[in-house]
């Protein structure tokens, strides 16, 4: 039986990726954050839809994930919600994610952030870009999922 993770686990997902984009293969990854970052993160001030992972000098990056600072953050520190931060992976992994993304049409996005033994974790895809025609099949196969739930939910009452 598969192991489902914590729904207390989830911190933020990108639902707009998955619109977007077909996933070839996904990556867990650590992040470099600072401490009033980690505290923002257990209250949820967070918001991953317009990040993106870029590669630079054989390390990866996340841009455009929006850390919301507390009203409570420390007087000494100058908190920057849209900084950006470093992702941890291994070497191996980021070398054949150099490869693939050199490759026309694919790209690198963040699809949630969660805990993992008590660390941050960003979970990223390796993805394709979809055409105006794919993104319809996308809604109309979501929209004939609603109905059929909602044809089932008539008949069992």
């Amino acid at each position: 039986m598969a192991h489902k993770p914590d729904p207390q686990a989830r911190i933020a997902d990108n639902k707009k990726a998955a619109y977007n984009y077909f996933f070839e293969e996904k990556y867990e990854a650590g992040m470099v954050l600072q401490g009033w970052e980690v505290k923002a993160l257990r209250e949820g001030k967070v918001q991953l839809t317009d990040g993106y992972v870029v590669i630079k000098g054989g390390e990866m990056f996340i841009i455009g994930c929006q850390i919301n600072p507390l009203k409570t953050a420390s007087t000494h520190v100058t908190p920057d919600s849209i900084r950006t931060r470093k992702l941890l992976l291994h070497k191996e992994q980021i070398r054949r994610l150099i490869g693939k993304v050199e490759q026309k049409g694919y790209t690198l996005v963040p699809l949630n952030l969660h805990w993992k033994a008590g660390k941050v974790k960003c979970e990223i895809a390796l993805a394709k870009g979809k055409a105006e025609h794919d993104k319809r099949d996308t809604i109309r196969d979501r929209e004939g999922k609603r109905e059929v739930e909602r044809a089932m939910k008539q008949r069992s009452r």
